[in-house]
């Protein structure tokens, strides 16, 4: 279909459901593996997304329905390390600054009647997955903030997951109309699910977590990655896209398979 009926942003994706892409050595900064259980192997899934692209809340929706759905009957024997990584949409985007989304819509997408379209198609998947958008308050601002937050919060010792932290700036975008560029307005998102806002306010305004977010970013973009959300599974298989429920939860059985029979 056309771009209003993508389950992505930016770039289009092949037809096949996984994309057979290798991913080369991991990064130390964002090496996820852990050694800490050797009889229980770990399938890592690290999800690239944007805190400002509606088919990264649907999908996460999708992707925990899938999850819901693969552990169903049990436990599939492996451990799911998930870790929510960078990706700007529009990395140019002036610090600070934020617009309706509206208009930056109708910049990207060649006019208001395509961008009416796609917020209104967004909206209504969005609704089918139990997620009430209200686009029409949502500000389009520059995310680096918001991504180095959801960093901090994956960080030890972190007083929230980062999970939480990524759910409370999506729906602080899409539901709430907050400004997600603004440190002000992150710490404040923390501090509604239990962090110190002085002490988020510190990190933000601080350069921690900097370098660490712009080598993730160089990590995707060296990686193919082009378009969000993406699913990595292992640092192999990549999953493009909002993908329903059912085809998370096969991926996410196979990939446990493919686990236990490689650790056995």
């Amino acid at each position: 279909g056309g771009v209003a009926a993508a389950n992505c942003e930016r770039a289009p994706l092949s037809r096949s459901t996984i994309a057979h892409r290798r991913y080369g050595p991991t990064l130390d900064v964002v090496d996820t593996s852990t050694e800490t259980n050797t009889h229980r192997p770990t399938v890592t899934i690290d999800i690239f997304s944007d805190v400002v692209c509606p088919w990264c809340y649907i999908g996460k929706r999708r992707f925990e329905a899938g999850l819901a759905e693969a552990t169903a009957d049990g436990d599939l024997g492996v451990d799911f390390e998930i870790t929510f990584k960078p990706y700007q949409l529009d990395p140019t985007a002036a610090p600070g600054v934020a617009g309706p989304v509206f208009d930056a819509y109708a910049k990207k997408f060649c006019g208001p009647e395509q961008a009416e379209q796609i917020i209104g198609h967004v909206t209504r998947t969005a609704s089918e997955d139990g997620l009430e958008f209200h686009m029409d308050r949502a500000l389009r601002a520059n995310t680096l903030l918001a991504h180095r937050l959801i960093w901090w919060a994956d960080q030890p010792g972190s007083p929230v997951t980062q999970d939480a932290m990524k759910e409370r700036l999506l729906q602080a975008y899409f539901m709430d109309g907050t400004h997600v560029g603004d440190a002000a307005a992150l710490a404040d998102c923390a501090a509604d699910i239990g962090a110190d806002r002085d002490e988020v306010m510190a990190f933000l305004e601080s350069s921690e977590g900097t370098a660490e977010v712009a080598a993730e970013l160089e990590y995707a973009r060296d990686n193919g990655i082009t378009a969000v959300p993406t699913y990595v599974f292992n640092d192999q298989w990549a999953v493009p896209g909002a993908q329903d429920p059912a085809t998370f939860a096969k991926v996410l059985r196979k990939m446990a398979d493919r686990a236990l029979t490689d650790d056995g």
